[in-house]
């Protein structure tokens, strides 16, 4: 069954990205969400139930939304062409469908209870391969989309990812809230780079792979076992600390480069008041990672948590880890 799953997965995204025809994109998103709701409810948990059901239901009202944009489209202009879409109402209802499926501000609600309610490898599915075809459908529509529009949503999705990522302890709903402020950083510039929008989903889910994958193997789900991992793998820590600050977007390490990038462009675009502002809402972003960090690295034992100690384990370091956090910390040479 997990094969199946897998494939149906790839295959859907796979679809998606190489379509021309709004039928295909849309056939292709609806086998990814199929395919993944199996995987987040897998625990039989209630919340996990809950969380598949609350997926289900947007990612289905999101499908029809594009549906819909597409359909009003071919309608008054006689188009299915993903790249001809042109009638300013559907650009509209594609924004806002695109906006659900990704989890962008206003539509962000949904996200951090999925996520909160589906194990971690699913949690790493649903913020970067899931967030693909979306990202994708939005860059080959970019040109006639309203950049105001996406300008507004990319900031207030920075905003409300800092602010609310804030008082979070489950690192997933931590891991969801800087999903969603990421999201913003790709949907400023996409009217005016789309290049950089995908370099910065890329390099986006490279850093959160490597995130997920190691808190994966400490097993950690809150702040508070979190405190507790020192013992348990040292490097695998402290290499920890080194991808969150560079999820951040702090400068020696490969988070910087997007955001360096997106920057410069923006100023190149009068923006720079966007720019300013969208860059102070990081440092929102930059607070809960260095508090996830402190909890990883710095409160070593013995503290007051009154948590089991973990023994220090032997096992080799997953090659994928390796691989994933050298890049996520070395890349901007």
């Amino acid at each position: 069954a997990k094969l199946i799953f897998t494939t149906s997965l790839f295959l859907g995204t796979t679809i998606t990205i190489s379509s021309n025809h709004w039928i295909t994109a849309w056939a292709g998103l609806e086998i990814n969400t199929l395919a993944i709701l199996p995987l987040i409810s897998k625990s039989h948990h209630p919340r996990s139930i809950e969380a598949a059901t609350k997926y289900f239901l947007t990612q289905a009202t999101a499908s029809t939304l594009v549906l819909f944009a597409s359909m009003t489209n071919a309608w008054h202009t006689g188009q299915w062409d993903i790249t001809q879409l042109t009638h300013p109402t559907s650009c509209l209802i594609l924004t806002s469908a695109i906006a659900m499926k990704l989890g962008l501000v206003p539509f962000h609600f949904w996200f951090p209870e999925v996520l909160q309610g589906s194990p971690l490898a699913t949690g790493l599915l649903l913020s970067t391969i899931m967030k693909f075809p979306p990202v994708v459908l939005l860059v080959m529509t970019s040109p006639s989309l309203n950049p105001t529009l996406l300008t507004f949503m990319a900031i207030s999705s920075a905003a409300l990812g800092g602010w609310m990522g804030l008082n979070q302890t489950q690192t997933r709903k931590i891991m969801a809230f800087s999903s969603i402020s990421h999201l913003g950083w790709m949907t400023i510039i996409i009217s005016y780079d789309p290049k950089l929008t995908l370099l910065n989903f890329y390099l986006y889910t490279m850093m959160t792979a490597a995130v997920f994958l190691i808190l994966n193997t400490n097993n950690t789900m809150s702040l508070s076992t979190l405190m507790t991992t020192w013992a348990k793998n040292p490097t695998l820590s402290a290499m920890l600390l080194l991808t969150l600050l560079s999820l951040a977007g702090l400068p020696p390490l490969t988070g910087f480069l997007p955001k360096w990038l997106i920057i410069q462009e923006l100023t190149k675009q009068d923006m720079a008041i966007a720019a300013t502002v969208i860059s102070l809402l990081s440092l929102l972003g930059l607070f809960f990672y260095l508090r996830l960090a402190y909890c990883a690295t710095i409160t070593l034992p013995p503290h007051t948590t009154n948590h089991m100690k973990q023994w220090h384990t032997n096992k080799p370091v997953n090659t994928s880890i390796a691989i994933l956090t050298t890049m996520s910390t070395m890349l901007l040479p």
